[in-house]
């Protein structure tokens, strides 16, 4: 994985070897585990239609593979090696003689001119309607990239492979890619994508990427709302194994994307830390990276390989693939969330949430949005009205001065070929005493005095020059600018009084960077409150200081962590610098 990273964040028990007894797992390690270990967890029965198990051991037979190419190749698989050019060719072996239709794409603008993509076709299904899957086959030169991406490579391969060996009724099409140059900016995915017509792109109605499947620390990441990530969220609410939007990003995924294919990452975490809250849902230690060798030495087979997560995720991936592209022919259906879904206002006030649809099964639909459960003083509003299924919408839900204090629940209707439902939990306010706490909510807005307000990386704030000068003042909160793997953080807990009309956060942000892409976010920062996202701000949007503003009356008599993250990627250095805060009640 190549972090260029949101909080990209496109990675639970530590696995010593195959045959010991795993420790540490998960709370939900049991269900859909089969004993002996000599295969992938079974599923459960309300997925009795899905694929059979996956070998384990043949997943664990391909890593070793790679290790052995990295080992007699200086100790590691990176692009433009023959530690590269040795796995490809391990690839398209395998994969031929499986009875895939396998291309060989010479990457062009990959190191060297001649590292290989492998494309891998199974016959059959419409390819109007292609899935698509997805890992990288390169190491960085520091190490054999067992976890990243050998996790992914090899239980894709397996994949692929059991589903070959079983042969289904294809309805749908699938098809497997293996991307060189992912460690150097995701370039052979790039080079992939960019060979494509419109036809072609449009043909593909989902990518899902497994970037680092098998962290000896991680977790379940999956992130995205396409139709592959729907399914691997059904398969592990089957086995009960919760799953998390990361704040890791991006891999392979970024390049199709960016191409307007609908596309998830998948993984179990790379160099962010797991929290307590994450222990408790997952095992493993709080405070230490999800994968604590990534990018280095360390990252080989067997010791930087959790099995229990190689295996799970190599039965999800197997469970994507054949529900969607394989049975009978797949009615179109969406799905619609709200984010967020609860929310507090003074009566005049309002409050937004977005509205997020995908596309569940089949092709995209239009979804047109309505509403029900508003009490009288409370009007609710969509812009737009109707949307694409995968794309999203702002709900806006205005009171006016008469409206009653109480808690009111309003449903979000999505129709198209069929109606879902999502509840947005709306908090009137009372009006008695009034706004009795107006003023400016943030201690030390201005990062002058040095106080505790403010809970940052080291070196965050300070009387920084250069990049990093302050717009007032002599200090302020300067963020990455490294030009290496870095992430900095930033935040302050504060209470809102509830009665007031308005909610206002201010700061002014600057951005610098050395990069030089006009389309790929590599550097990023997020704004958050809570574990809402804001704003993801990257180097693309460089510019001198400019003020960012948001609405917060949704907190309204809560206590919020204002936090911002900025995470680097490993080259060419960005910084983000934040100055004059102030969170201001009326």
């Amino acid at each position: 994985m190549r972090l260029r990273t949101v909080t990209a964040g496109p990675a639970v028990a530590v696995f010593a070897a195959v045959t010991v007894a795993l420790s540490a797992l998960p709370a939900a390690a049991s269900p859909g585990v089969r004993p002996s270990g000599s295969s992938l967890p079974a599923l459960s029965a309300a997925l009795l239609a899905a694929p059979p198990a996956v070998s384990l051991a043949n997943v664990q037979t391909h890593l070793q593979q790679l290790q052995t190419i990295a080992t007699a190749n200086n100790g590691n698989r990176a692009t433009g090696t023959a530690g590269h050019t040795a796995t490809t060719t391990y690839l398209q072996q395998k994969l031929q003689a499986a009875g895939f239709t396998v291309t060989v794409q010479t990457c062009t603008t990959c190191t060297g001119g001649s590292a290989k993509n492998i494309i891998a076709d199974w016959p059959g299904g419409n390819t109007s309607n292609t899935y698509m899957f997805g890992a990288h086959s390169d190491s960085v030169s520091a190490g054999p990239g067992i976890n990243d991406d050998g996790s992914g490579t090899a239980s894709l391969l397996e994949a692929a492979l059991t589903l070959a060996a079983n042969n289904p009724t294809m309805t749908n099409h699938v098809r497997f890619g293996w991307w060189g140059g992912e460690e150097q900016g995701l370039i052979g995915s790039k080079f992939y994508v960019n060979s494509l017509t419109s036809a072609q792109k449009t043909a593909i109605k989902a990518y899902g990427t497994f970037d680092m499947i098998a962290s000896t620390n991680g977790g379940y990441f999956v992130t995205g709302t396409d139709a592959v990530a729907v399914k691997l969220r059904e398969y592990f609410t089957s086995i009960s194994v919760a799953t998390e939007t990361s704040t890791e990003c991006c891999s392979d995924d970024d390049s199709f994307r960016a191409a307007g294919i609908p596309s998830s990452i998948n993984s179990t975490g790379a160099s962010y830390t797991k929290t307590s809250a994450q222990v408790t849902k997952w095992g493993g230690t709080a405070g230490a990276a999800y994968d604590p060798c990534y990018h280095k030495a360390c990252d080989s087979y067997p010791s930087n390989i959790n099995a229990t997560s190689l295996g799970r995720w190599a039965n999800a991936e197997l469970y994507s693939v054949w529900t969607l592209t394989t049975g009978t022919t797949t009615a179109n259906d969406f799905s619609v969330s709200l984010s967020p879904s609860t929310g507090a206002v003074t009566p005049g006030s309002s409050a937004t949430a977005t509205v997020s649809t995908a596309t569940t099964s089949g092709s995209a639909q239009t979804v047109a949005l309505t509403s029900s459960g508003a009490p009288s003083g409370v009007t609710v509003s969509f812009s737009p009205t109707s949307v694409t299924s995968g794309g999203s919408s702002t709900l806006t839900i205005a009171t006016t001065t008469a409206a009653a204090a109480g808690s009111y629940t309003i449903t979000v209707t999505g129709t198209g070929t069929a109606t879902h439902t999502a509840s947005y939990t709306l908090t009137v306010n009372g009006t008695g005493g009034g706004c009795t706490s107006a003023g400016q909510k943030l201690g030390d807005p201005g990062f002058e005095n040095a106080t505790t307000s403010w809970t940052g990386s080291s070196g965050v704030i300070g009387a920084n020059t250069g990049d990093g000068a302050p717009r007032t003042g002599t200090r302020d909160a300067w963020l990455d600018g490294y030009g290496s793997t870095h992430t900095d953080t930033l935040s302050q807990a504060v209470t809102l009084p509830t009665g007031c009309t308005s909610y206002a956060l201010s700061f002014y942000l600057k951005i610098s960077t050395s990069e030089t892409t006009t389309t790929s976010q590599y550097d990023k920062l997020t704004v958050q409150v809570g574990t809402t996202t804001l704003q993801v701000f990257s180097n693309l949007n460089a510019s001198a200081y400019t003020l960012r503003s948001y609405d917060l009356a949704a907190y309204a008599g809560q206590t919020i962590t204002l936090k911002f993250t900025g995470v680097e990627d490993s080259s060419l250095k960005t910084s983000f610098v934040i100055d004059d805060t102030a969170l201001t009640v009326s």
